[in-house]
């Protein structure tokens, strides 16, 4: 599964990242490039930079990434959405999109092109 959160800044989302690989929650955690964020936060619609995670988990590690989580996170209610892979994701299995097996030279998901 894939649970997603933001984080404010790029060393926050970092450390979040390795404390989770290193505590073996996460068997990869994506850091993405600064988002502009829009919301609605006590009557006034704000704006902030916000950094994208993206947590790579097993279903059943869920409680312990989202508590995980909220320990670490600086925001007074982090928002957490959580999706599970779908058959598709799977190497093997009817379904998988064209080129979307293993790259040969180093074993990661490929695109096929």
């Amino acid at each position: 599964m894939i649970v997603l959160t933001q984080m404010p800044d790029r060393a926050s989302a970092l450390a979040l990242a390795r404390s989770l690989v290193e505590a073996r929650l996460a068997a990869c955690v994506s850091v993405g490039a600064p988002v502009e964020s829009l919301y609605h936060w006590r009557g006034k619609i704000e704006t902030a930079q916000e950094i994208p995670v993206a947590v790579k988990t097993h279903p059943a590690r869920y409680a312990e990434v989202e508590a995980a989580i909220r320990a670490r996170h600086p925001y007074e209610l982090p928002v957490l959405a959580d999706a599970p892979f779908g058959p598709w994701l799977r190497p093997g299995r009817a379904g998988v999109p064209r080129g979307g097996g293993q790259c040969p030279s180093d074993g990661r998901a490929g695109t096929g092109q």
